[in-house]
């Protein structure tokens, strides 16, 4: 069959079949995933253009769109030309291109069907959505929605206003403006996709029905649109302000709240919006918040790139069921590894595996995977599980010579290659592993409280440690979802070095009598998630104490923090510490009236960033990049500013 002659392209493929069905396939070359860049959208122009002059002389019934790439449709708009793109003399007209190409693809009097597995994400599902229907695989690897908010913009490619044409006003915002991903049945039941198929190999067979039926999707139903006309817009803008308020201030994350004036202004007229789009999404690009969210995007990733590649991990074995020991193994069995949890007795054990089942409802939703996941998670009283286990990690209390003992009674059960790891917050290894017989095997796998959802996993490295024990560890934080950043052992590591002299600074104040309330309040205005008052309590005041000693900063006899853990108050564990808690809050007083609430806030959290200074000096991490990213990940440090030293340097802390 001769093939019409088509463009040259690098990020697409064409082929048409004998009933003149067109197939263009994406697939970026040299990456793992589709991304939309600038020379793959300008091909992608000139494919379009030779598809009208097709389907004009009747060569071309229709097209279906596919991805080349075993990990998904297309991930987004290519990230990495966005600092070029956010010129204020180049963005607009990219912009407009775009919006015109999606248009033309609308407009095609021939179908286009997308068929989508993986991920279809950002500018990807923008791309779907100007397709006139979509097939979908529903299986647990496909993801749908726009995270553009976690790059502090929005859709820019004509996607909210297609998005709100399909889904309606209050589901589409509500993806959009959380960033989250819905899998593939919960997106057809919004109606962002059409069709659902069980297995990747369908698509193509349903895509070619979809094109010679000329299926058409079917937009929002009239009663989801009501809520986007006259006096219902407002009421559902006020509430969506409300919502966005509650999560982030305007003048950190601008994005949220231009959407809503967007929605605000165009609600009710899809193309209005898209109309729009262009306008309010070019000032958030070139702002401060997107370029320092995508420095943080960028240092993630590189994190994702990091440990020795494949390393297989099915068993974990973790000693001590307290609240850390407990979360890690139930985190660890969350994420699919069969894991052993030991302590002295099945009552120290059973909390934490009450605990654990909780998380799994939480997080797994159906009945079968709450099951498999609680089967995965066994008491183990007596340790059997030691010699089976690839990962061994000790999180019992944060004393020398209790962590010396375990271990020594370790080494010689542990199968050849497990990896042995201590979750201590503070205490070297080096003195930890100074009676094992092979002290370059255990490692520092530091997680932080809560578990399921610190992203962080410091990974610590001794004197006596090799690359290989290292990467492990690193591959290992990866397979149970988490960020490692490795750091050099020497007390306290990265993160409790400096959030130690910051918390305690805090609560000097308390103790001279300021309002913990107060200081709570402006800790957030400054761009934190928590005030520092909050964090001691939530990180345990026992805990607290014992790092503070560990690190050199004496607690003093007869202040109140003293009295709090001789009385037992140690904070959220045990319902009160600096604060009452009920049902895991704080129960707060009034917060005392402030002239600057955020710079009160950069002079509370001044510490922490001096701290950061010093510990990238003495080389506890490799480079500020490392120390910036892994003190956003493990203390929630405001990502809007790009971590502490990026801060100091733009003149925000």
């Amino acid at each position: 069959m001769i093939q019409p002659q088509m463009p040259e392209t690098k990020n697409w493929r064409f082929h048409r079949d004998v009933e003149n069905l067109g197939w263009l396939t994406m697939d970026t070359p040299g990456a793992p995933v589709n991304t939309l860049s600038r020379q793959a959208i300008m091909e992608l122009e000139q494919l379009v253009e030779r598809f009208e002059e097709l389907a004009q002389t009747g060569e071309l019934v229709g097209v279906i769109l596919l991805s080349g790439k075993d990990s998904g449709f297309i991930a987004g708009a290519d990230v990495s030309e966005f600092d070029a793109m956010s010129d204020f003399s180049v963005l607009p007209e990219a912009l407009k291109r775009t919006h015109a190409l999606f248009a033309r693809i609308e407009a095609l009097k021939i179908p286009m069907v997308a068929g989508i597995h993986g991920f279809c994400l950002g500018g990807g599902l923008e791309l779907a959505l100007a397709c006139h229907y979509r097939v979908v695989v529903n299986d647990d690897k496909t993801r749908i929605g726009f995270p553009e908010v976690n790059l502090g913009i929005f859709p820019g490619f004509g996607g909210t206003g297609r998005s709100i044409r399909q889904a309606g006003p209050v589901d589409a915002m509500g993806i959009m403006l959380t960033g989250r991903m819905l899998k593939a049945g919960a997106a057809k039941g919004m109606n962002l996709v059409d069709k659902l198929v069980r297995h990747r190999d369908m698509l193509a067979w349903e895509a070619r029905k979809a094109v010679l039926q000329k299926r058409k999707a079917v937009g929002a139903a009239p009663f989801q649109k009501l809520m986007a006309m006259g006096p219902l817009r407002s009421y559902v803008v006020g509430k969506m302000r409300d919502q966005a308020g509650k999560k982030a201030r305007k003048e950190h994350y601008p994005a949220p709240f231009a959407l809503i004036d967007l929605f605000e202004k165009h609600g009710d007229d899809w193309k209005a919006m898209i109309r729009g789009e262009i306008d309010a999404f070019v000032p958030l690009m070139g702002s401060d918040t997107a370029s320092n969210l995508r420095r943080v995007f960028f240092a993630s990733e590189a994190l994702k790139k990091q440990g020795t590649k494949g390393v297989k991990f099915a068993r974990v074995h973790v000693i001590g069921a307290g609240v850390m020991g407990g979360d890690i193994a139930a985190w660890c069995a969350l994420r699919g590894m069969s894991v052993t949890l030991q302590d002295l007795d099945m009552e120290r054990i059973k909390p934490a595996l009450d605990r654990g089942k909780k998380l799994f409802k939480k997080r797994l939703k159906k009945k079968h995977e709450v099951d498999a996941a609680v089967l995965r998670l066994e008491a183990d009283p007596e340790g059997k599980g030691v010699g089976r286990a690839d990962v061994i990690i000790e999180a019992v209390v944060e004393k020398l010579e209790v962590k010396q003992s375990i271990f020594g009674g370790l080494e010689d059960r542990l199968k050849p290659g497990a990896i042995l790891a201590t979750n201590t917050s503070s205490i070297e290894l080096e003195r930890i592993a100074e009676k094992l017989k092979a002290p370059e095997r255990l490692i520092g796998l530091h997680f932080f409280n809560p578990v399921a959802q610190l992203p962080l996993v410091e990974v610590i490295r001794s004197t006596f440690n090799t690359d290989a024990e290292i990467g492990k560890g690193a591959a290992f934080a990866l397979a149970i979802g988490k960020s490692p950043v490795v750091v050099k052992s020497a007390p306290g590591f990265l993160v409790n070095r400096v959030l130690m002299p910051y918390m305690l600074g805090a609560v000097e104040r308390v103790e001279r009598g300021e309002s913990k309330e107060l200081l709570d309040a402006a800790a957030m205005a400054f761009g934190m998630p928590m005030g520092p008052i909050e964090l001691m309590d939530t990180v345990g005041l026992d805990v607290g104490k014992s790092v503070a000693t560990e690190l050199g900063h004496a607690v003093p006899e007869g202040s109140k923090f003293d009295a709090l853990v001789k009385a037992g108050k140690l904070g959220r564990k045990t319902g009160e510490g600096f604060y009452k808690w009920v049902d895991g809050k704080a129960q707060k007083g009034e917060t005392p009236a402030h002239a600057d609430l955020a710079g009160l806030g950069r002079e509370l959290v001044k510490p922490l960033v001096d701290m950061t200074e010093v510990v990238v000096a003495e080389g506890v991490v490799a480079n500020e990049g490392l120390a910036d990213i892994g003190v956003i990940l493990g203390t929630g440090f405001a990502p809007f500013l790009g971590g502490p030293l990026k801060a100091r340097k733009d003149g925000k802390a």
